[in-house]
């Protein structure tokens, strides 16, 4: 294989801006050549040159370190009484092997162990059976919890097995077995899949809660695979909740019938014929719709029609007017338009109050390569200003202030208008220059996060489980993951054990609240 040239040095009197061009054009061809080359090492079953991530987005000292509780210990070693809260279920007093003679009984030393009791527990229920005088019989009851062959304790663990634990849907029987369980694949799957709708109802109820006490959502998609075909799943929290809807598009269409919650309609209003004009619907064709204003279309089929009638038939206009009716819907079902949604820059999160990621912002920077000192100091001292700003930022959520405010926006201006000697660096701080409405709406809303981090932490347990277990096959089986992966997740948020809270839903005790309740509840001692 022939051998490729190395990049001359070149002084800093030799680099010409025409020459710093072709360093950038010829470094950005090393990258193709190198994906190429790692590319053909997979096609060969070989690895490719390791893929090193770029840091995140320094924290200021005070919010990303973590203080010792002691000189020369490590963060979390601080010593708690482990057997505290332990709830004893035995106990078995060992005396001395040889206790000599006079000796006196003082007291005890306890010793705490844990463990676990596996075995199977199989009940027989004898259901009497007495025939009446008129010949007819009664027979006894089984008791309400009971709803098949398998009992509460075992169904929720199975489903904290599959959802939880993410252990394969293979696996589970053949350790079943291995317990003593009798139980068929067929079995499982049902216990798995089937009769989940009281699940599937408390989800609706996560998302319209959520969104209805909160003052901004987390946003983010992934790939989802389902029945051999590429799909997506969308994820939608914050503090409070979590919830998860896969579906086969992550257009902003997609999105919007998302946040209707499952009462999807198509309203013509004021909020429909605004976003239309903003986002360069013809006039005409605005027009035309405006004299259907007050109307609700409850199908899809029926809006088509609609917008074929009125001779509105190319697909971008379809789009547009399709979003600003969805989007009408939403606000009318009662979505508060001030919601900030916060998102990486995808662009079919971007609907009213849109906050972008300052963390995936600065990658856009971080990645960038200096080919001279002056370009690498270029890029240091432009970095180091946006991490110095950011940590700014952090402390104005704090405590805000007009003063301030004007402030941070006279200072962004500076950081994303500067030129530098770098011409890649120079195209970046313009084109995030051109989202300041976006990146700097933190100090009209000090409430909101700066990143997106809690979404793609979300989200990454969702991840996992794809991993684990591939792509969905049935449509119940796509909806239960979904369900049980918000469940699982909005129980971690509230502080609820998610082993319980199956066990309470499936025996139908219902001792623990819906998860709905509670999310108003920590919304409102959320309220300062």
């Amino acid at each position: 294989m022939a051998r490729i040239p190395k990049i001359p040095n070149i002084s800093e009197d030799q680099m010409t801006p025409l020459i710093a061009e072709l360093a950038e054009i010829i470094h950005l061809q090393q990258e193709v050549i190198q994906q190429l080359k790692d590319e053909i090492a997979r096609l060969k079953g070989q690895k490719g040159k390791p893929v090193i991530k770029p840091s995140g987005l320094e924290k200021p000292a005070s919010e990303g370190e973590k203080k010792n509780p002691e000189p020369g210990k490590r963060p979390g070693s601080a010593k708690r009484k482990k057997t505290e809260e332990l709830e004893i279920h035995e106990t078995e007093i060992i005396s001395p092997d040889n206790i000599p003679e006079g000796s006196q009984f003082k007291d005890y030393q306890d010793y705490v162990v844990q463990d676990i009791v596996i075995r199977t527990h199989n009940t027989r229920y004898r259901l009497e059976r007495w025939q009446t005088p008129d010949g007819s019989y009664v027979i006894g009851k089984l008791p309400d919890e009971i709803s098949g062959h398998f009992a509460p304790t075992l169904i929720s663990y199975i489903l904290y097995q599959y959802h939880h634990a993410h252990v394969t849907q293979p696996l589970i029987p053949e350790a079943l077995r291995e317990f003593g369980i009798d139980i068929s694949s067929g079995q499982l799957n049902r216990i798995i899949t089937e009769e989940k709708e009281p699940f599937h109802a408390e989800k609706k109820e996560i998302l319209l809660t959520g969104l209805g006490v909160s003052g901004h959502i987390n946003v983010d998609d992934t790939k989802a695979g389902h029945n051999g075909r590429n799909g997506y799943c969308t994820h939608i929290g914050n503090d409070f909740f979590a919830w998860f809807e896969s579906t086969e598009s992550k257009s902003r269409i997609n999105f919007l019938k998302l946040l209707c919650a499952g009462s999807i309609s198509y309203i013509i209003n004021t909020d429909a014929l605004d976003y239309m004009a903003v986002k360069g619907l013809a006039r005409f064709q605005i027009g035309k719709l405006s004299e259907l204003a007050g109307t609700c279309f409850d199908s899809e089929e029926k809006w088509k029609f609609c917008l074929d009638a009125l001779g509105i038939t190319g697909e971008r206009h379809v789009r547009i007017a399709t979003e600003g009716a969805l989007l009408a819907n939403v606000i009318e079902n009662g979505l508060d338009p001030n919601l900030v949604i916060v998102s990486d820059d995808a662009g079919q999160f971007n609907i009213l109050l849109h906050s972008l990621c300052w963390v995936h912002t600065e990658r856009s920077i971080n990645k960038l390569v200096g080919f001279s000192e002056e370009q690498r100091q270029a890029l240091e001292n432009k970095r180091s200003e946006i991490w110095d700003f950011y940590a700014d930022l952090n402390e104005y959520k704090k405590s805000p202030g007009e003063e301030k405010k004007e402030e941070l926006e006279r200072r962004f201006d500076e950081i994303f208008k500067g030129d530098t000697c770098f011409a890649s660096l120079n195209q970046t701080l313009k084109r995030i220059h051109n989202n300041k409405s976006e990146l700097l709406l933190v100090p009209d809303r000090p409430d909101i996060p700066l990143h997106n981090n809690l979404s793609e932490s979300d989200i990454r347990e969702y991840v996992k489980k794809r991993k684990i277990s591939g792509s969905t096959r049935s449509e119940e089986g796509r909806r239960c993951r979904d369900t049980f992966a918000s469940l699982k997740k909005t129980c971690r948020k509230l502080g609820i054990s998610f082993w319980n809270f199956l066990k309470d839903r499936i025996t139908g005790k219902g001792e623990i609240p819906s998860l709905s309740d509670l999310i108003r509840q920590r919304a409102s001692e959320s309220i300062p």
